[in-house]
């Protein structure tokens, strides 16, 4: 029966998992000959069980081909992406986007064209993030413009710290593998396209559109919060406004998704309500083409793309007159997305777009139905409370997760602002096509202004309520995923306790429990020292179980600390260094931090571990002939010290800037030997 109502539920889940496994191996050309011969015998067998009511050998074979085709799309990608060596290049890219300007310097994504080679240009695939400096004749650069730079490109790398944020894998899954740094001299030529792609000129038409916006004197923190709500540009909101929206538990209106796509079909569709009977047809074709005329003119970013891709489908079904199951509709269009890009499935925005429409579509009807209200204002706060209260159970594990903190008072906060933000999506939609009438636009950019001020006003006061916010917590991908099961599984009980047992979410739970225990214990009976790579010069941590030890210059606590500490359900103290050297101790281990140690002092505390947070030179003649170092670790880029002697010595050294974060497991020296 599920497979007949969601049939896409079946064709999904196999792909996803070959995606998902595409992680984890990569398989050469002969293993996928291979295994397409044995799926095309599989599939030749299966007729010969075509008089069965049930087809076993059909299934499996359709799954495994699935499976397959994820792992095989998703390899396929990764491999698509350009190596460039870490050499001075002459790449031909075009800008992909508008520059993202910062305070002495300016971002640029671009797109990689062709590596120049004389007189002759080398296909490439990829996209490289340009940071160039800025100066007086800074270039007036347009979405599509074709520019050839000089740059030597680097890798992207992660910093190694424990439970980071994985920054490497995720611009792969944009196709970003490089980055440079490039000033004036290194932009060899700026060319404008006979013809843009239609992507950069739904960009150029954005930017237009936020300039009719300050040409009707919508100006500074409102235009910034205009652009961000109506048109998803978040370039001109500053931080301290994006962590209002945070902590209020409203980010989500910012991104142009979901929620806008609904409201302007309803929206549509209610101006539209004279076309009925045979006309309906037409209101539907008409709501469908003005949800891709918005996807267009807000920069067919990827957010607004998957919105009008989820609603387009949804439409389709009732276009062609059918009584479309809305959860199938919905995985159709994440499965057509995962197809054109698999990489897109590890994308948080994907992520949690589709599990807070899913939750709406499974459990908003069953929940709204709950109370029956007559008054229109209270019904209309219950709607808007239950879709709240349902897309957050669906996003909660992944928020956590992904963000290590969750958002207290996210139901007043949605209640409230929401629907102002309802009302300014439409209202910003309105003043670009009423923009040539004077009297009409300028009243509509008053009242879009207004409204733009009471969200922000509402949004800061929510804020700065105490516990606005429960920082720093977080777990693992595991119990992640268990979490979104036990959730789902009590909802599924919520809205039908017959058909679906309090027994299973209970046993979900169960297993959550027990992952969690898992991931304290494995911390609990192990010890390490960590050197931080942060922005900050130095931070040592010594961890004893659950217990980790912060030793930093600085007063705050850097942000890869805190998400470690989220993640691994830690307990954190923080000590102040003041000394210009430190001997810190670990159990039976010495830990020496330094800025320029003198041989004395390191013959006098015989380390095992040392770190060197200063520049030093011809460094192996102070340490002792005797001594019991396991490893010499330099806090500063590798170039900011001269230490070719230590290498020469022997001593294991490891730089944290250009390796990464150092980690060592500490355990008894008596278990040791």
């Amino acid at each position: 029966m599920l497979n007949r109502e969601i049939p896409f539920l079946r064709i999904g889940l196999p792909f996803c998992a070959g995606i998902i496994s595409g992680r984890c191996v990569n398989p050469e050309t002969g293993f996928f000959v291979v295994i397409i011969i044995l799926i095309a015998a599989g599939f030749a067998a299966s007729l010969f069980f075509n008089n069965r009511i049930v087809n076993l050998l059909y299934g499996f074979t359709l799954t495994c081909a699935l499976f397959l085709s994820g792992l095989f799309l998703y390899n396929y990608d990764r491999k698509s992406i350009s190596d460039l060596e870490p050499v001075t290049n002459e790449l031909v890219c075009i800008l992909s986007e508008y520059p993202e300007e910062k305070e002495n310097s300016s971002r640029m994504l671009l797109k990689l064209d062709g590596l120049r080679n004389g007189e002759t240009i080398n296909p490439l695939k990829g996209s490289i993030l340009a940071y160039r400096s800025k100066n007086r004749d800074d270039y007036n650069l347009l979405p599509g413009d074709v520019i050839i730079i000089r740059c030597r490109p680097a890798k992207i790398q992660n910093r190694g710290n424990p439970c980071e944020f994985d920054y490497k894998f995720y611009m792969e899954n944009h196709g970003i593998r490089y980055m440079t740094f490039i000033d004036e001299n290194d932009i060899l030529g700026h060319y404008t396209p006979e013809h843009r792609k239609l992507a950069h000129k739904a960009l150029i038409i954005r930017e237009k559109i936020i300039d009719m916006y300050r040409n009707r004197g919508i100006s500074g923190d409102r235009l910034a919060l205009v652009a961000a709500i109506t048109l998803g540009q978040k370039n001109l909101l500053d931080d301290e406004q994006k962590q209002y929206f945070i902590k209020a538990g409203v980010m989500h209106i910012m991104a142009v998704s979901g929620l806008h796509a609904v409201i302007l079909s309803m929206f549509i569709q209610y101006l539209l309500f004279f076309l009925k009977g045979r006309f309906a047809m037409l209101r539907i074709i008409l709501t469908v083409l003005f949800l891709w005329a918005f996807a267009f003119v807000t920069g067919l970013t990827p957010s607004v793309l998957r919105a009008t891709i989820m609603v387009t489908f949804i439409q389709t079904g009732k276009l062609l007159g059918r009584n479309a199951n809305s959860l199938n509709s919905v995985l159709a269009s994440a499965f057509f997305l995962l197809l054109w890009k698999p990489p897109v499935l590890f994308d948080a925005g994907f992520l949690l777009s589709y599990s807070a429409v899913i939750f709406i579509i499974c459990f908003y009807e069953k929940f709204y139905h709950f109370l029956n209200i007559s008054n229109w204002l209270a019904e209309k706060i219950w709607q808007s409370a239950v879709v709240t209260v349902v897309a957050q159970a669906g996003t909660l594990a992944l928020t956590i997760s992904l963000f290590n903190r969750f958002p207290t008072y996210f139901i007043i906060t949605n209640i409230l602002i929401v629907p102002l933000s309802n009302i300014l999506i439409i209202t910003g939609c309105l003043i670009p096509l009423t923009y040539p009438i004077l009297f009409l636009s300028r009243p509509l950019a008053g009242i879009l202004e207004t409204l733009t001020g009471v969200t922000e006003e509402l949004t800061k006061k929510a804020a700065s309520l105490p516990f606005s916010t429960i920082d720093n917590i977080g777990m693992g991908t595991l119990s992640t995923v268990i979490l979104i099961v036990f959730i789902f599984l009590l909802f599924l009980n919520f809205s039908d306790h017959r058909k679906f047992p309090l027994r299973h979410s209970l046993i979900a739970l169960l297993v959550f429990n027990i992952s969690l225990t898992t991931r304290d214990l494995l911390v609990k009976n192990t010890d390490e020292l960590i050197v931080y790579n942060t922005t900050y010069s130095y931070c040592i941590g010594i961890r004893n179980g659950r217990s980790l030890d912060i030793f930093t210059p600085y007063p705050a606590v850097p942000e890869e600390i805190s998400r470690h500490c989220a993640c691994r359900n830690l307990k954190i103290r923080v000590s102040r260094i003041t000394n210009e050297n430190m001997l810190l101790k670990a159990g039976d281990h010495k830990i020496l931090l330094a800025r320029n140690p003198v041989k004395r002092t390191i013959a006098d505390s015989d380390p095992d571990y040392m770190i060197i947070y200063g520049n030093v030179s011809r460094f192996s003649s102070r340490i002792p002939s005797k001594n019991h170092l396991n490893a010499i670790i330099f806090t500063k880029s590798a170039g900011s010290a001269d230490i070719s002697d230590v290498k020469e010595a022997g001593f294991n050294i490891h730089h944290v800037k250009t390796s990464g974060a150092f980690i060592a497991g500490l355990p008894e020296k008596d278990k040791k030997k």
